[in-house]
């Protein structure tokens, strides 16, 4: 075990929007894989910002969604091939509005609404490995109420 207290966690937010069967999915750019991966929208949590805020963000940012969070589906992490490790929150929300003239962060070469079915054809396109176990997860009813998240303030030691 290192005493390297530098080391900076990244920290992340994953949602997992779920309509008739289909999952909201986005296409992006992603350079380490050498080309085009899906992903749900996800995205870094801002210094200062709260994850249930971050995620509302990223998820309206990556695919131009108002969604409302309504569960918690977990906390995982994972080391990329650059040896920087994520932890990442998941949460589950149900689609609210898509917004007229979103401008979506260039990164995100488009968005989809897919089947189950299709996200398993597309597996080997999956931008990390936590993509299809949080929604397996989810479609397992592996959820927990959003205070499960019960200091959602950025807090000062």
């Amino acid at each position: 075990m290192s005493d390297d207290h530098s080391w900076p966690p990244h920290v992340t937010v994953a949602t997992v929007v779920e309509q008739d069967g289909r999952y909201l999915m986005v296409e992006e750019q992603d350079d380490l894989a050498g080309g085009l991966v899906f992903n749900q929208p996800a995205g870094h949590v801002d210094p200062g910002e709260k994850l249930l805020a971050a995620a509302l963000r990223e998820t309206l940012e990556e695919t131009g969604w108002e969604v409302e969070l309504t569960s918690v589906i977990g906390v995982s992490f994972a080391t990329a091939p650059n040896g920087i490790t994520y932890y990442r929150t998941s949460f589950a929300a149900r689609p609210v509005r898509a917004l007229e003239n979103a401008v979506i962060d260039p990164d995100i070469h488009r968005v989809h609404w897919l089947s189950y079915e299709e996200l398993l054809a597309n597996s080997a396109r999956m931008r990390s490995p936590l993509v299809l176990p949080t929604i397996e997860q989810y479609r397992k009813g592996h959820l927990f109420p959003l205070d499960f998240v019960y200091i959602d303030e950025p807090q000062v030691w």
